[in-house]
């Protein structure tokens, strides 16, 4: 049992998965917005949160801790400056996975994980203006029959399916028609 044993393993050896997740992290604090697939965004989700914390807290020991786990000191840099900056008064929530699809090779699902700026967070704001009145669909007439008296009783749908079938019998009556003219 697993008891005690969080964490995804990745079908990877303990040191090679922490290497690709060491990779993925320093990627994600220096580009700001990686993708990769959905499974592989949500573990990466909880390092770059802690780092993220760490930097905000600044002190040297957290700074030897961020360090012990970043590849390179431009994106450690770049984690105590900017992102520290960033997220000083934002309590947890640093990242935001969005699935954009599948992988072309072998059909994993794929995702954006990026840091949240607060650019983002005001455009995405639902602006308030005028409420436009929605319009009912209005029952469409086709080779002169309606569905629209048939949609207020019980039996509307035999109605709905009625309809295309008696305009395929019209249809059929013109082109026999036709061909009688003709012949």
């Amino acid at each position: 049992m697993r008891h005690g044993n969080s964490g995804r393993k990745f079908s990877l050896d303990p040191d090679v998965r922490k290497a690709m997740l060491r990779n993925i992290s320093d990627s994600l604090i220096m580009n700001g917005r990686i993708k990769t697939t959905v499974t592989r965004a949500k573990e990466i989700r909880k390092i770059a949160e802690n780092l993220v914390t760490l930097a905000k807290n600044g002190t040297l020991h957290a700074r030897r801790e961020a360090l012990s786990w970043l590849r390179t000191k431009e994106a450690f840099t770049r984690l105590f400056g900017e992102y520290a900056e960033t997220f000083k008064t934002r309590n947890g929530g640093y990242t935001r996975i969005t699935k954009c699809g599948v992988r072309v090779g072998d059909n994993a699902p794929m995702a954006y994980i990026e840091f949240i700026s607060d650019d983002a967070a005001t455009k995405t704001t639902k602006k308030e203006g005028p409420k436009r009145k929605r319009r009912r669909a209005s029952a469409t007439k086709k080779a002169g029959t309606t569905t629209a008296t048939a949609s207020h009783t019980k039996d509307s749908k035999i109605a709905k399916t009625v309809a295309p079938v008696t305009t395929q019998k019209k249809q059929m009556q013109k082109r026999q028609k036709q061909t009688s003219n003709n012949g």
